[in-house]
């Protein structure tokens, strides 16, 4: 069966220092081995690929990326540039890899603009952003052009995990708890209903977000989001749709990268429904034919198997 994965991470030699806080979560030898294959865009990778059954990658710049440039102009400078040679990659193994841009958000006018030359121009499938951007939320209003282009182009944008703007308290002294092991997953999470809470899906009915790792543990709260929205003061705050869920469903579409377990895979397709989980791996940080066997074994029907594993992708990335 296909198979299309959509959060496949790389890096160039020219950005590789933007990852060095990220390098910070895990071991030393851990973090060469990861490093060493983020830069092999082909050779092993295609190997790895095809070992475990892989027909696809959609390829995305490794976590924070541009996010983490101080300076607007050189956001936009590198972001181009990359977006480019990503473009170039595709275009050598067009039947191989796919990708999603990188944005340079510090400048909100120049990320809409450079989304829909990604997409227009460059054929690139959405864009993958990583957390906020020197301390700034998607739903933050000078972003609602980022969104509109998206969601005028028809592509979703990736909401993708790195370091948090500052530590919460209540990981002080405990700084195994950063990163992937736990602080990434409820700070995604958290960043999703902001913008449900912003009004960025109603602003932007038709807009698309990617979570990875199984939905960040969302799609198990959906009960209790709405329970608790009955009980809050709403602060001035109303949905359109009236329950969080309701955005969740709608709005959100998740990828099974990092978690390769039957018991969220069943709990997210409940909740969500089999037409807006996706397979991803999440390479090279995890083992790209785990992820597969997972997907071929895991207990469900055949026909969920095949939107899982490569026709979600193929509808909402036009692939």
């Amino acid at each position: 069966m296909r198979k299309i994965g959509l959060e496949e991470h790389f890096v160039t030699e020219e950005l590789v220092a933007y990852g060095a806080g990220t390098s910070s979560v895990a071991r030393p030898e851990a973090w060469r081995e990861a490093s060493r294959r983020l830069l092999d865009l082909t050779d092993e990778r295609l190997s790895a690929m095809d070992a475990a059954g892989v027909d696809v990658q959609v390829l995305s710049l490794n976590s924070p990326g541009i996010q983490a440039e101080a300076d607007p102009a050189v956001a936009a400078s590198r972001a181009a540039a990359v977006n480019d040679f990503l473009a170039g990659v595709i275009a050598e193994h067009p039947t191989r890899f796919a990708g999603f841009a990188a944005l340079p958000l510090q400048d909100p006018q120049a990320a809409a603009k450079e989304l829909e030359r990604a997409v227009t121009q460059l054929g690139l499938r959405g864009a993958l952003v990583n957390a906020h951007t020197q301390g700034r939320y998607l739903d933050d209003p000078s972003l609602r052009a980022v969104w509109e282009h998206a969601e005028g182009l028809d592509v979703p944008l990736y909401l993708h995990p790195a370091n948090g703007f500052d530590v919460p308290h209540v990981l002080s002294g405990h700084p195994e708890l950063i990163g992937p092991m736990w602080s990434w997953g409820t700070d995604t999470a958290a960043h999703a209903l902001r913008l449900i809470f912003g009004g960025v899906f109603d602003d932007f009915p038709n807009a698309k977000l990617l979570l990875g790792h199984m939905g960040e543990g969302l799609p198990y709260a959906l009960w209790r989001l709405d329970s608790r929205w009955g009980f809050h003061n709403h602060h001035g705050i109303e949905l359109a749709l009236g329950k969080p869920s309701a955005y969740l469903r709608r709005n959100l579409y998740i990828t099974t990268s990092g978690v390769c377990s039957a018991p969220p895979l069943l709990c997210a397709m409940l909740a969500l429904g089999a037409d807006h989980i996706l397979f991803g791996s999440d390479y090279p940080f995890e083992d790209i034919a785990e992820a597969a066997a997972f997907l071929d074994t895991a207990p469900i029907s055949e026909s969920d198997r095949a939107k899982i594993s490569h026709l979600n992708a193929e509808r909402l990335l036009k692939l």
